[in-house]
């Protein structure tokens, strides 16, 4: 990694607030998990979400770190105590959908109902009104955009769907990096953090790319956005990866193996340092208030 001159910038208190958040999804839901696991055995396979989300709970309640959890409908329905807890200890409710189609398999009508049924039982369980929404893989691209007005139809504030990256499976390059009103919309985008560097968008905000980079590195791309650029970060992980004893699928791909398990034996003392490392809220305090 080259580093630009002001990589050794010291780490100073900034009053900038960042958003952390979760997306709740077990570790057999992910989107590169589904050509081997099919959905009907869903029901069959042993949920480590619960115990995953306590251990977070418990992690940030250290620090006294409040959060934004994106939560599946699937899991709320199944885990609903889990979802009183999460509000109880002052976390922001938002939706991931239901049961983590992604939105670019979908249509209209298909999207329409998956998010008002998530919203739905999100705000019945939690006792709040959802106003957030991520996107599965982060699946709102060029070509499906008419799914951030159906949001803001069914009463959305906000979305954190698209990723201004280069992806093989998600992302808009040349998308603003920063928060902005899509399509001339009252429905507010709030992209995944990047890190401009060699005049393309570096991942810099959580998932894999958290796992690949150093935890040094991760936190002078944090770093350099609070204090030059003044701007605040949107992180994001998921339960499943502070859960390196998960089982481990077999036939998957080589690609698929390394981007899911590379580095869940460090991801949960990462998360710790980045608790203490920086200012943190939930993304409606952080870009709503």
């Amino acid at each position: 990694m080259v580093y630009a001159p002001d990589a050794f910038l010291p780490m100073t208190q900034t009053s900038i607030r960042n958003a952390m958040t979760i997306d709740v999804e077990d570790y057999f839901q992910v989107s590169a998990f589904a050509p081997y696991i099919a959905r009907e055995r869903w029901e069959s396979i042993p949920c480590r979400v619960e115990s995953n989300v306590d251990r977070i709970l418990a992690l940030l309640d250290e620090e006294g770190t409040k959060a934004t959890f994106f939560t599946l409908g699937w899991i709320a329905d199944r885990y609903p105590a889990m979802v009183s807890r999460i509000v109880s200890n002052g976390h922001e409710l938002a939706s991931h959908g239901w049961a983590h189609y992604r939105v670019s398999d979908q249509n209209p009508d298909e999207f329409r109902e998956d998010i008002l049924r998530s919203k739905a039982i999100l705000e019945d369980i939690g006792g709040q009104a959802v106003l957030g929404y991520r996107a599965p893989s982060f699946s709102i691209g060029r070509h499906n955009q008419w799914a951030l007005d159906l949001l803001e139809e069914a009463g959305y504030r906000y979305s954190s769907s698209i990723y201004p990256v280069r992806h093989d499976h998600y992302g808009i390059p040349d998308a603003p990096r920063f928060a902005y009103y899509p399509r001339g919309s009252g429905l507010l985008e709030l992209p995944i953090t990047t890190m401009r560097l060699f005049r393309q968008n570096i991942p810099a905000g959580g998932g894999g790319y958290f796992r690949l980079w150093p935890y040094p590195v991760s936190k002078w791309f944090l770093k350099r956005l609070n204090q030059l650029e003044q701007r605040s970060a949107i992180f994001y992980f998921h339960p499943w990866e502070i859960d390196h004893q998960q089982p481990r699928q077999k036939g998957i791909s080589m690609k698929t193996r390394f981007r899911h398990y590379y580095n869940l034996h460090r991801m949960e003392k990462r998360i710790k340092a980045l608790t203490r490392d920086f200012n943190w809220n939930r993304m409606d305090r952080v870009f709503l208030d």
